[in-house]
């Protein structure tokens, strides 16, 4: 029998390595230790089905198998379409009579396919326990938002997770974390219908009643902008990636199961969807998704500003080959244009003589993935003696060699 030791915070490495060895096929197993006096369920308001997990994951650290049980029971009450809940409960059960050394011990064969998601599954929220980044932490691709983005949503692929944080007087803080389903062959979406996930920074651009959808979308769907300039430049198509939610008799799917579109539950669908505003909430999809000290966070926006200020100087002065040497010698507008027609294009007034160039309202992101590349998204106002003209401009700078150069542009 299987001994675990629950040494001050239950969320650490050691309680998790055990669980994942005894419930996920490592070797050890599970069984009731000796006749434990029946506690009564505890009421349940329909809380967070991850926070019922943990605390059966809690109980059964501590070899409290009855506790274990009780809450998976509440668990299935209050979620009773969470398949994995089910499952876990029918192996508590059986942990009454003999032990169990794999997830799935009560599953009757026959349905092993369906196991094997499950598994996954698991495997992933197991994953998940060691908790939420610590409070001094912030993530590391949000670098500035700018003040009417009140949210953002970050997709770490690797982890099967969905980080929302709320932008408050440019503080940053984390509100929910929710466990979510990707493409069946991963992540880094380049052609319609390759089953994977798209890679980079998108904006939230409608919203989609269940109603209106089929069942396979559970309660509504969010639209995301892809494909995005980056991608168009890198020649990535396909269309149709969403937020949404699961059909009503599922709670959740497995990890990679969908055809690229990010899916959760549609309980937190409905909290995503209260929270997100139409065309001003980022979504960052990535697999390299870090969480870094402010200091950190600092330095990466202080070369954000720096970068732009840069670039701002000289356009204002009108210094070609300066405003050159920013731009990469693989440039590509949206409109595949090369770096010369593009800047031809941008000219303002040519023959003025005073230029003020003003740059308004930015945000600037770092895509969460291997690939160095930081957004920035800003108003440009330019100003040529009682003429005024603003444009949306964002740019997107890459890591070559050493310097930041700008890879992708594009004016709203």
């Amino acid at each position: 029998m299987s001994h675990f030791r629950f040494m001050q915070d239950w969320r650490t490495s050691r309680v998790l390595c055990v669980l994942l060895m005894g419930l996920l096929g490592g070797g050890s197993s599970l069984a009731a230790k000796k006749p434990v006096k029946a506690r009564h369920a505890p009421v349940v308001q329909k809380a967070d089905p991850e926070e019922l997990l943990s605390d059966i994951y809690r109980e059964l650290a501590e070899n409290n198998l009855r506790a274990a049980q009780d809450k998976a029971d509440a668990l299935v009450e209050a979620y009773p379409n969470f398949r994995l809940g089910h499952l876990l409960r029918g192996d508590l059960l059986l942990m009454h009579t003999r032990p169990v050394a794999m997830l799935g011990a009560a599953v009757p064969v026959g349905a092993e396919a369906r196991l094997a998601d499950l598994r996954r599954e698991a495997a992933v929220r197991f994953q998940a326990q060691p908790g939420r980044p610590a409070a001094s932490l912030v993530p590391r691709a949000l670098l500035q938002m700018r003040k009417d983005q009140r949210h953002a949503l970050i997709v770490d692929a690797k982890h099967s997770r969905l980080y929302l944080y709320e932008n408050r007087n440019d503080q940053l803080r984390l509100l929910s974390d929710f466990y979510v389903s990707q493409g069946k062959l991963g992540i880094n979406k380049s052609r319609e219908g390759d089953m994977r996930t798209p890679i980079g920074v998108y904006y939230i651009v409608g919203r989609l009643p269940g109603v209106k959808l089929p069942d396979m979308y559970g309660k509504g769907a969010l639209p995301l902008d892809y494909p995005n300039d980056w991608d168009k430049v890198h020649g990535r198509g396909g269309s149709g990636i969403w937020v949404h939610g699961t059909p009503p008799e599922t709670f959740s799917r497995p990890p990679l199961s969908t055809d690229g579109c990010v899916v959760v539950s549609n309980d937190d669908l409905f909290k995503l969807t209260r929270t997100v505003e139409i065309g001003k909430t980022p979504v960052l999809i990535g697999d390299q998704v870090e969480f870094v000290t402010k200091s950190v966070m600092e330095n990466d926006l202080k070369l954000a500003t720096g970068l732009v200020e840069s670039w701002r100087r000289d356009v204002e002065r009108r210094d070609e080959a300066g405003l050159r040497s920013h731009y990469s010698a693989h440039f590509k507008s949206a409109n595949d244009e090369d770096v010369d027609t593009w800047l031809a294009k941008q000219q303002f007034l040519p023959g003025a003589k005073k230029v003020s160039v003003t740059v308004i309202d930015p945000s600037y992101f770092r895509e969460p993935s291997k690939e160095e590349i930081i957004v920035s998204n800003f108003i440009q106002e330019t100003v040529v003696g009682r003429y005024r003209h603003a444009v949306r401009k964002k740019q997107y700078w890459a890591k070559e060699g050493q310097a930041w150069k700008i890879v992708a542009e594009s004016n709203a």
